[in-house]
């Protein structure tokens, strides 16, 4: 990990795929990590962790399976959200959008349980940057 600032621009021109998240920093045993996406993630849950989105830019829709039902939140940039543990959750973005994500170091980008994957989406727990 870089012992100097990084700027968050550089590190996200310096990728290109989608759904396939960069680790900029280690916080204790949490990644700091950054992403790009468009289009659909998978219908997916991390049974034992919350999950940490801020959208640097674009828009993100989070699809979530609730209480019985079906909700989806929209998150302009500069917005945040936490999908609480245990809930299922599907991620899109329509016309594509830049991530920042907290999550524990280790954790799968389609979480423990998950529909079928796109080949679009990379399974993996991020890639150092």
């Amino acid at each position: 990990m870089s012992k100097q600032p990084i700027d968050l621009d550089t590190a996200l021109a310096g990728f290109d795929e989608i759904w396939s998240p960069r680790i900029a920093a280690r916080v204790n045993d949490y990644d700091v990590r950054l992403a790009k996406v468009a289009g659909e993630h998978v219908w997916h849950v991390h049974e034992n962790t919350d999950e940490f989105f801020l959208v640097l830019d674009g828009t993100l829709d989070i699809a979530l399976r609730e209480g019985g039902g079906e909700r989806v939140v929209t998150l302009p940039r500069g917005s945040m959200f936490v999908v609480a543990r245990g809930t299922y959750h599907k991620p899109s973005s329509v016309d594509g959008a830049s991530l920042l994500l907290f999550e524990p170091t280790g954790t799968l980008t389609v979480g423990d349980k998950h529909d079928e994957v796109p080949d679009h989406v990379h399974v993996t727990v991020g890639q150092e940057i």
